[in-house]
């Protein structure tokens, strides 16, 4: 369990609340459906408007002075800064909600144009992505994966274990937390037929996962090494990258996935930051064999974040939890991940999302998709008033939580959540 200095803002915060003075995290809203797009960070059940702050001088000492940085309609300027321009700001702003600084806390003025609950703003996607790629970095997913599709003996590529492998996803199609997913449509090709047929996935699943956000990012031609990795990484969400099994089953050779995960993928509208995760960095999984010196990264490089995903039907009083699992299970970690994407020269840039792939743990109920939890549609997940599921049928809402457990406190993602329609 993490400690840390003992913060308190004058904002109550209950000890569940996702949204501490330890988080702040940071995201892109309007306080009216009327209002422009702005920045602001969410503590407790509020969000503190940091285009105000920024208005009323309160980073007039840092290196944002003048660049009207929060009154924009995405976090892409503020990333592309760097760590120590993150840290200032972050420093202010902590320094702001402290329950000890009369400065924000006693100005009921200012405390009402700036600080809005959290229940009537309306959020937007928190970053302009320029592009999209999908890791598949879990072991047990990877092999869970092989063992359904090649068996036992042929579970893992031989590749896997000297490698991230991944496949670059579609930006225009990433959606945030809450919007409803149309049932895509695609070809399926059953065993038994000869010929594919055309219609709406009868398999469709979620992937409990997480992403990057890239802060500065590099030049074409230029690699990041593992030892700068850490500083191109701005921040972390929760991901649902939604997944058309029986589609992605008959078109996925030689190339991969297409219509089965172009369709959608949803993000949390929180963006966590590194600084906020500092305190919870754990050792991963031993890595064997070794990875290529390149590939190499000492220390504690992953991180302990518990993650959950619910189920919600129309006949249910109350979402279903159905997967418990952990980010600390991913064998190959985000700085591995980073610095493989850049090896031979590509460019990220700022904005760019790198998800995680689906996060499974070693246990049956910490497996982060119905393909897995249920076994191909083998072992059906029961529900109440005898429902039951094999994939996500239309009506049916995903939830993916995730937090990192503190001494007294969380610091969490708040929830991804999205509704399969077929209108």
């Amino acid at each position: 369990m993490a400690d840390v200095k003992k913060l308190r803002s004058f904002i109550p915060v209950t000890a569940i609340s996702h949204f501490p003075i330890h988080n702040l995290p940071y995201g892109v809203f309007k306080p009216t459906r009327r209002d422009d797009l702005r920045i602001g960070t969410a503590i407790g059940d509020f969000v503190l408007d940091l285009s105000v702050i920024e208005e009323e001088g309160f980073f007039n000492n840092t290196s944002i002075t003048g660049r009207h940085i929060f009154s924009r309609a995405s976090l892409n300027k503020f990333m592309s800064l760097g760590r120590i321009v993150w840290k200032e700001v972050r420093s202010v702003i902590q320094e702001l909600l402290d329950e000890n600084n009369p400065t924000l806390r006693d100005n009921e003025s200012l405390r009402n144009k700036c600080l809005i609950p959290l229940s009537k703003v309306h959020l937007s996607l928190p970053v302009k992505v320029g592009s999209f790629t999908d890791f598949y970095s879990s072991k047990e997913h990877a092999t869970n994966m092989g063992i359904m599709f090649r068996g036992k003996d042929k579970a893992l590529m031989e590749n896997w274990v000297y490698m991230p492998v991944a496949y670059n996803g579609r930006i225009s199609s990433i959606v945030i937390s809450g919007t409803d997913i149309q049932r895509p449509w695609g070809q399926m090709k059953a065993e038994k037929e000869k010929s594919p047929s055309f219609g709406p996935s009868q398999e469709l699943d979620f992937e409990l996962e997480m992403g990057v956000f890239i802060g500065p990012g590099n030049r074409l031609g230029k690699a990041i090494p593992i030892e700068k990795a850490y500083d191109n990484i701005f921040g972390m969400v929760l991901v649902n990258d939604w997944s058309a099994r029986d589609i992605q089953r008959w078109e996925y050779v030689p190339l991969g996935p297409f219509l089965a995960k172009n369709f959608a993928t949803s993000i949390s509208p929180w963006v966590v930051t590194m600084e906020a995760l500092e305190p919870f960095k754990t050792a991963g999984p031993v890595q064997d064999p070794k990875p290529l010196p390149y590939l190499q990264s000492t220390g504690k490089n992953a991180f302990d974040i518990q993650l959950e995903a619910f189920i919600e039907t129309e006949y249910l009083s109350s979402p279903l939890k159905i997967s418990t699992t952990n980010f600390k299970y991913m064998y190959w970690n985000v700085l591995q991940q980073i610095v493989h994407h850049t090896v031979n020269g590509c460019n990220l840039l700022t904005g760019d999302l790198l998800a995680s792939g689906t996060i499974s743990g070693p246990k049956p109920d910490s497996f982060g998709s119905l393909l897995e939890l249920t076994w191909k549609g083998e072992k059906p997940i029961k529900l109440p008033d005898n429902e039951e599921r094999t994939f996500i049928q239309d009506g049916d809402t995903i939830t993916i939580s995730g937090y990192c457990q503190g001494n007294g406190y969380r610091v969490g993602f708040g929830e991804v959540s999205g509704k399969i329609v077929n209108k």
